[in-house]
């Protein structure tokens, strides 16, 4: 069974939102990183970077498969998980631990079509 954070929002592409200080911090979620097996890149777009909501901004590559992430929101993106450069497989240690991306967001508005915890439990069927 899938660990799901409550109070956390949720994409249908499996990507997280914790909204802190006014900055979207986007994951991948454990449902996600345990179906893609072993992580062993993180693709992440560069500082100062403008995303869209639906938009790729990267992707996981595992020993199975390459995913790529979906931008849950628009905006700039703040900072960049550097730690995940050296060491991809934090994402399979702590899925929710380890960001990827915090992003400045356009919009807040955006936050209103993702899933609470029990909608996305519900998704993924557990």
């Amino acid at each position: 069974m899938s660990k799901i954070m409550e109070g956390l929002l949720y994409s249908e592409s499996h990507e997280w939102v914790k909204v802190e200080d006014g900055l979207a911090v986007i994951g991948v979620s454990d449902f996600a990183q345990k179906e893609m097996g072993e992580i062993t890149y993180v693709d992440m777009p560069e500082v100062d970077d403008e995303i869209g909501k639906g938009e790729t901004f990267g992707a996981l590559e595992s020993v199975k498969a390459a995913s790529d992430l979906y931008s849950p929101v628009s905006g700039v993106v703040v900072e960049v998980n550097e730690e995940l450069q050296d060491a991809p497989e934090k994402v399979n240690e702590d899925a929710f631990e380890n960001w990827i991306i915090k992003v400045r967001m356009n919009d807040e508005g955006e936050l209103a079509d993702l899933m609470d915890a029990a909608a996305y439990k519900a998704m993924i069927g557990e």
